[in-house]
């Protein structure tokens, strides 16, 4: 695969902003995500790092800040908006709570954070998870990279749930309602299903 695979043209259009929002396959197994948030970098920071503040866009869960430490995450995407998940069907695996545990790799307060994120069937890191800030007048540029994702299934599955749970972040920085997780991840699984090559 090559970057170009999610890549579109700059935005102008509400419909080319959508677009241009898309993750970008960087190489095989790595997309990557573009994202200009409300500022400063401290607050967004802040929301990455902080359990109560995480848990608003992504999952609550503990962070030791050093190199090495300890990552561990409760997802509950039921309580991300209404309506929740659904119960059945292709999607049912995002509801409900769920567990993620991983190291640290990288902390540079308002500047980089890494972490492994989750474990493979023989217990060592599944794949791993890079996110940059760079200020940007007074907002920040965040570039997130996720790495080492082993399969097709894989690529949706976090192409698909980051892009959601940035929307989410988002908003939470612009301080406008929120909105419901699913309603958000379901025309984004469909769209990255479309787009990535079998």
């Amino acid at each position: 695969m090559t970057e170009t695979a999610f890549a579109r043209a700059p935005a102008a259009t509400p419909a080319q902003a959508a677009e241009a929002a898309m993750g970008v396959v960087t190489e095989a197994g790595a997309v990557r995500f573009e994202r200009r948030l409300k500022g400063p970098s401290a607050r967004v920071w802040s929301h990455l790092t902080q359990s109560e503040l995480r848990a608003k866009w992504l999952a609550a869960g503990t962070m030791e800040p050093f190199v090495g430490g300890a990552v561990a995450l409760t997802f509950e995407n039921d309580t991300l908006g209404d309506p929740p998940v659904p119960a059945t069907g292709p999607h049912a695996c995002h509801g409900g709570t769920q567990h993620l545990e991983g190291r640290i790799t990288a902390w540079e307060p308002e500047r980089r954070l890494g972490f492994t994120f989750g474990l493979d069937k023989e217990g060592r890191p599944a794949s791993e998870v890079l996110i940059e800030l760079m200020p940007d007048g007074d907002h920040v540029r965040l570039v997130l990279t996720h790495r080492r994702l082993a399969d097709r299934a894989a690529m949706l599955s976090v192409s698909g749930g980051w892009h959601a749970h940035l929307h989410l972040l988002a908003e939470v920085l612009e301080g406008v309602p929120r909105s419901a997780f699913w309603n958000v991840l379901d025309p984004l699984a469909k769209a990255y299903d479309a787009r990535l090559p079998g």
